[in-house]
């Protein structure tokens, strides 16, 4: 396939479709060892899943609790759905895509990507799709994790829990919001069935999913009104078309799009400093900002409403040319006062001070109520169900604070690798290249597991409290840490554990080899499970 993005396999071939998407069928997972278990189809899984077999590891086997692959590229379908990192940068560095539409790619095409993916690396048979991991414990006498799944029981050598970090909508607790008699949805689960050209539309957050849906529903719904607690931070996106010339001289010279693609790593790259506390260049975004604001917002009212209060880089960064407008619309109200309570067709507002006077809340009819209150990064409930080889979950472990050794394995977990983990969130490049970075560290263990014999590698309590130590103390000069703000980017105790305080090129100097000092290892008597010979799955009796 000369347009595939996945055109430099080197695995490249024919394949018979199965009838279903999942090949691997419940009877296959109940009672299997498998040597590699991967958690999510998304960017990470996939990727994960293509670089092991591209290193001749076959027993490899992806549960997806989902029906299709493509992570947040297949749950997130509200309109105007796209990527705010640039599309030549967000491919795997090993499957360029010559083929993107636009600069900033939308949802579908990156989940279309992804599916090609699939195909061109043959990851189907490793598939198995409605399968949903409900529990993992840490055998220490055997060696390896034991699985309980939708499918029924199986275990594992290693575990990677790939479910990326945007997997769980985060819905806000309301007073009286069960009594609330409209329709109510999550951005990521958006209603498509639902006709809101009649509806008053209430709009609960202001993050980077609510920036994108707002203009749609401004321009199909009878009333929106945006509940906003904290105005973003929005510059100039200055989205356009790849023009077709360009994407046939990818499509036929590999190596200008490399280039294009370093020069677009770089470009971003260069713009960190600004994050990380260097004021001159944080000074000169915020103008850029404030100068976006003021050309798009001409009401002096709506215009301080929209200002932030806070420094630059604190919150996410938003890209978008068309909410500023979007919200001046007759048809939109900003409602900045904090909300109160939910009512059967309304939301009640009230100002923060106390002191009202008795003046009643401020009622806003609605008839569906839409969240854009983004995911659960820092609190995921997948922590509740690993179990490590003490008897405590990573959630009992962490304690409202994930950590991790870069990002990638954690102390008391031994064989747990986990992609996009803690502080390996980047708020100005590509995910993608943290994941790469990560998936090259897990196959240097794997060599090294396979080299000397080993069973299990488990990072060292020490090494990984240093580590911790070191990076928040790194992290605070940098705007996450002294912006003034609560976001995301902060567990529920305080600690920045969602960023990665550095460039991204140190992240993938420090993962390019696996350090045997940092763990503890553990020999295996017989064949590591982990490193089980190249084939399909054993049954264990």
């Amino acid at each position: 396939m000369a347009d595939s993005p996945c055109a430099d396999s080197a695995q490249q071939g024919t394949r018979e479709v199965p009838q279903a998407h999942g090949a691997v069928q419940g009877d296959a997972v109940r009672g299997r060892h498998v040597s590699v278990v991967i958690v999510g189809a998304g960017f990470s899984g996939l990727g994960t899943a293509i670089r092991l077999l591209r290193e001749g590891y076959r027993d490899v086997l992806i549960l997806e609790r989902a029906d299709e692959v493509g992570g947040a590229w297949r749950d997130n379908t509200y309109p105007g759905c796209a990527c705010d990192v640039p599309s030549r940068l967000y491919s795997f560095s090993f499957a360029p895509n010559p083929m993107w539409s636009r600069r900033f790619a939308p949802s579908a095409e990156i989940e279309q990507y992804l599916r090609r993916c699939v195909d061109e690396y043959n990851l189907m048979p490793s598939l198995r799709l409605g399968c949903e991991l409900q529990r993992a414990a840490w055998d220490p006498e055997r060696q390896r994790w034991d699985l309980r799944t939708s499918e029924g029981p199986l275990t594992a050598g290693l575990l990677v829990l790939a479910q990326g970090p945007l997997s769980e909508p985060a819905v806000p607790s309301l007073p009286g919001l069960d009594g609330f008699t409209g329709e109510e949805f999550h951005s990521a689960r958006w209603r498509h069935d639902l006709d809101l050209s009649t509806k008053r539309v209430g709009v609960i957050g202001t993050g980077a999913s609510a920036i994108q849906f707002v203009p749609h529903l401004q321009r199909t719904a009878r009333q929106v009104t945006v509940f906003q607690r904290t105005p973003p931070w929005i510059a100039p996106r200055r989205d356009r078309p790849i023009p077709q010339w360009q994407r046939r001289l990818f499509q036929l010279a590999p190596p200008v799009q490399r280039l294009s693609r370093g020069w677009e790593y770089a470009a971003r790259e260069a713009t960190l400093p600004a994050l990380l506390g260097n004021r001159t260049m944080a000074a000169f975004g915020r103008r850029g900002a404030l100068a976006h604001l003021g050309r798009q917002v001409a009401d002096p009212e709506l215009r301080a409403k929209l200002t932030p209060d806070y420094a630059l880089g604190c919150k996410r960064v938003l890209l978008s040319d068309d909410y500023y407008p979007a919200l001046g619309r007759p048809n939109v109200d900003v409602v900045t006062d904090p909300i109160t309570r939910i009512g059967s067709d309304a939301v009640f507002t009230a100002p923060a001070s106390a002191a009202r006077d008795g003046e009643a809340d401020a009622r806003h009819p609605v008839d569906v109520l839409i969240y854009g209150t983004g995911f659960r990064v820092t609190d995921a409930t997948y922590s509740q169900h690993v179990i490590g080889a003490d008897g405590r979950s990573l959630d009992e472990v962490w304690q409202g604070s994930p950590q991790a050794h870069l990002g990638t394995t954690v102390a008391g977990f031994p064989n747990l690798f986990l992609m996009a983990g803690p502080n390996t969130g980047v708020g100005h490049t590509s995910l993608i290249y943290m994941i790469e970075s990560q998936i090259d560290y897990l196959l240097s263990c794997l060599r090294l597991m396979r080299s000397r014999g080993l069973a299990a590698v488990e990072v060292r309590a020490e090494v990984q409290r240093v580590f911790n130590a070191e990076l928040q103390k790194r992290m605070a000069p940098t705007v996450w840490a002294a912006g003034g703000c609560v976001g995301w980017y902060q567990d529920r105790t305080g600690r920045i554990t969602s960023i990665w305080p550095e460039p991204t090129w140190r992240f993938r100097r420090r993962l390019r080899t696996f350090d045997p000092r940092q763990y503890e290892l553990t020999v295996e008597r017989d064949a590591p499970p982990a490193l089980a010979p190249v084939g399909p799955g054993r049954t264990d009796s």
